[in-house]
């Protein structure tokens, strides 16, 4: 690799300063940013667990009467229908990330007397199943958004240390 030569003359010596006041301006920040993203990722990783924990100890509680939603009579299916999942962006150093909100499900009326008792602590059960499936979605998008962004911040500093130390 070749190096380049250095010149003894004013220009080269106000490129060199102006260098280092990029440097010591602006590699702070990045890495401050860097280790902000690497915070949050942390703080990310055990809340995406917990609600894997979560979803999978809600499923085997529905695993004693899962049978019952096998009858011909009654299609849960036709109340568990996702109108709309509610996300906020939120900034997190700079990156625009979702945050859950709730899942809006479409409302569909049915007559309490020509359907069986069990039908309606089974619907919110299984909505509870959805919205916290759709929850573990958002909060990986987010987790993969971090990612990218925490990747393309390490690499500036990589190179923004490589090229002018």
């Amino acid at each position: 690799m070749a190096v380049e030569k250095v010149k003894y003359n004013k220009t080269a010596l106000k490129a060199q300063r102006d260098g280092l006041a990029k440097y010591e301006k602006f590699l702070p920040i990045l890495q401050l940013k860097k280790m902000q993203l690497q915070l949050v990722l942390r703080q990310l990783e055990p809340q995406i667990e917990a609600k894997v924990q979560e979803l999978s100890g809600a499923a085997e509680g529905i695993r004693p009467w899962s049978q019952l939603l096998s009858d011909p009579g009654v299609d849960i299916k036709d109340f568990l229908q996702v109108q709309e999942v509610r996300v906020e962006m939120d900034n997190i150093a700079g990156v625009e990330v979702p945050e859950f909100q709730e899942v809006v499900f479409q409302e569909t009326p049915y007559s309490l007397f020509a359907t069986p008792s069990w039908l309606d602590p089974a619907i919110d059960t299984m909505r509870r199943l959805v919205a916290a499936r759709e929850e573990i979605r958002v909060l990986r998008e987010k987790e993969a958004l971090i990612r990218e962004e925490l990747r393309t911040t390490t690499q500036r500093c990589n190179l923004f240390e490589k090229k002018l130390i």
